[in-house]
């Protein structure tokens, strides 16, 4: 602030912070407000003007307004020790008249011989760094997901696990059939796996269920005859029973 107590504009921020990146031109804005009744001039000085771009670098802020300034880093090629930076900015403003243009704020306005009330505020520069980039989220899959066991990725299935592959029938169970059709990167012979199990089971559930129709009709005729076994129905039953049998150790 200068030696007056006077504050012409207010200035946001009063630190200027630059994502440092190498070899790439980087910007960041001031704000400058004027709650005065006033008109005022203001102009923008660094200590480094070839490393930086200010637009405007002067201009005119009207009375309970603000203005935006732009304030451009040339590509830098070499990393600053520390990233530790020593430039320095420097915001002038002054009172002028009603109707004063853009182009006749100069220099001459803020010298102590010119006799104008002139507030200077000093910025500093500080590098930052760039901000990362977002965690890449794999295709397929949902944040906070728990990843699914793959029979493809190495891992193994414990007895409990490979249970759990097959209905009570002896069929494939839709659960790993599932697992199967959810693998990424499956082979042709994969595929054809998949597609046989499920006709295997679509097939082992029609017969078990036409099997226990029929083994169920049985034993409602025997139950309704009072006498004893004939020899055609025994042998029925257990044609019947190998049969289910055979199809549940499927």
């Amino acid at each position: 602030m200068g030696s007056n107590s006077m504050e012409l504009l207010g200035i946001e921020p009063l630190e200027l912070q630059f994502p440092f990146e190498l070899k790439k031109q980087i910007s960041c804005s001031m704000q400058l407000t004027n709650r005065t009744d006033d008109y005022i001039g203001f102009k923008v000085k660094t200590t480094s003007p070839k490393k930086y771009c200010v637009r405007p670098n002067s201009g005119i802020v009207p009375p309970r307004s603000t203005s935006d300034v732009i304030v451009t880093m040339q590509a830098q090629k070499e990393e600053p020790l520390d990233m530790q930076c020593k430039d320095k900015f420097l915001v002038q403003s002054v009172i002028v008249a009603e109707g004063t243009l853009p182009k006749d704020i100069t220099g001459d306005l803020f010298m102590k011989q010119s006799r104008n009330v002139v507030d200077e505020v000093k910025l500093k520069v500080v590098y930052v760094p760039p901000p990362k980039p977002p965690s890449p989220v794999r295709e397929g899959s949902e944040e906070g997901s728990s990843p699914r066991p793959s029979l493809s990725d190495g891992s193994t299935l414990n007895y409990q696990e490979m249970q759990t592959t097959r209905e009570s029938d002896g069929s494939p169970s839709l659960a790993f059939v599932k697992a199967q059709k959810d693998q990424e990167g499956f082979t042709p012979e994969t595929s054809a796996l998949i597609s046989k199990l499920t006709e295997e089971r679509n097939s082992a559930i029609q017969q078990n269920n036409k099997l226990r129709e029929e083994l169920d009709l049985v034993r409602r005729e025997l139950s309704k005859q009072n006498g004893g076994f004939s020899f055609v129905v025994v042998a029925v039953i257990a044609l019947l029973g190998i049969l289910l049998g055979f199809i549940m150790k499927r």
